[in-house]
């Protein structure tokens, strides 16, 4: 199994790939390897990148973790939620000015304020903090474009609340998720479900959100122009992302794969 990162590992900033990530990505198919992409964004957010790729049906773990879903068509096959009662309120008094939503699974996000365009996409229903906090959710998202990522770091740190999982994006950007939920454990469900032991996974990413994917899979490795904590997380890093690093790897573990079959087929 192959899990891959989309934002800064397969796409770029206007959420372009290559075709050379493309042609790998395909080849790792073709050699028997089931790809499975592992992100933050939303699921809505996720369909533009599998149509990129040209990836047949399967499972993708989205909002880093929480929820795990086969498609097309869309099935959800793992949701975890939590209470956000007290982290929407505890971030609404630290950051009045922050824009904070919650996600309405396939269809869209709730929200106190307008994002900036093209951040979230699908259906955007204005509520008051009161209402956000009103039932369960998979995660809770706080953007403030006014604000530095070190201040989201701080922000983080002065919630300081237990239940709750952290992942700071590459900007102003929080993610909040039930604790203990992230990307390596959705990924863990999805392995369990296929039979596949997590030694025999790849993972490739360069964000704080793929920390616990980078320990947990057999082989996990960052992207050349990752972080200094998400390299010191990986087994191997490879090139930078205007440089293929992501297609490097792929291709490397493609040839990997066809080698083990050409053994399974003569054992």
């Amino acid at each position: 199994m192959t899990a891959l990162d989309i934002d800064g590992t397969l796409v770029d900033h206007r959420g372009v790939t290559s075709p050379r990530v493309v042609s790998a990505v395909n080849r790792l198919i073709e050699a028997g390897s089931t790809v499975v992409i592992a992100t933050g964004r939303a699921f809505l957010d996720v369909k533009p990148i599998v149509r990129q790729l040209m990836l047949p049906p399967g499972p993708m773990v989205a909002s880093n973790g929480a929820v795990v879903i086969d498609a097309p068509p869309m099935e959800i096959t793992r949701k975890v939620t939590f209470d956000p009662a007290d982290v929407i309120h505890r971030v609404h008094e630290l950051a009045p000015t922050a824009c904070i939503a919650v996600e309405d699974i396939g269809k869209g996000f709730r929200l106190n304020k307008l994002f900036p365009r093209d951040e979230l996409h699908g259906r955007m229903s204005l509520e008051s903090i009161d209402t956000l906090c009103a039932s369960p959710v998979t995660r809770v998202i706080v953007r403030d474009p006014n604000s530095q990522e070190q201040d989201f770091l701080r922000l983080a740190d002065q919630i300081g609340m237990h239940g709750v999982s952290y992942a700071v994006g590459w900007s102003a950007w929080l993610d909040i998720a039930p604790k203990g939920v992230n990307k390596a454990t959705g990924l863990a469900f999805v392995a369990d479900e296929m039979g596949v032991d997590a030694k025999d996974v790849l993972a490739v990413g360069d964000g704080r959100n793929d920390l616990e994917m980078l320990r947990w899979a057999g082989r996990g490795v960052a992207m050349g122009d990752a972080s200094w904590e998400v390299k010191e997380a990986a087994d191997d890093v490879t090139a930078n992302f205007e440089d293929d690093g992501a297609a490097l790897e792929l291709e490397r573990w493609s040839c990997f794969a066809r080698r083990e079959q050409r053994e399974l087929r003569t054992a």
